[in-house]
């Protein structure tokens, strides 16, 4: 899994739209659309907001630490 999986997934078991959550990041549905694809590389401003938004980690979302807390390497 990758960075790119994990924010869509987090998206669609909250029940959230891609302009929610565009809107709420301050960008456009279509700028979201290219992060959720990976034609666009999320920033850091929107990785910390996404955090927030969901109560999870960065690392959980880039996928550093698994649902349980333990670090993948």
């Amino acid at each position: 899994m990758t960075y790119i999986d994990r924010i869509k997934s987090l998206r669609e078991d909250n029940d959230k739209t891609q302009t929610e959550i565009a809107a709420y990041l301050g960008t456009s549905q279509t700028m979201y659309a290219r992060y959720e694809r990976g034609a666009n590389e999320l920033p850091i401003r929107h990785l910390i907001k996404l955090c927030d938004y969901y109560g999870v980690s960065a690392d959980y979302i880039l996928c550093r630490k698994d649902n349980e807390g333990h670090y993948r390497y």
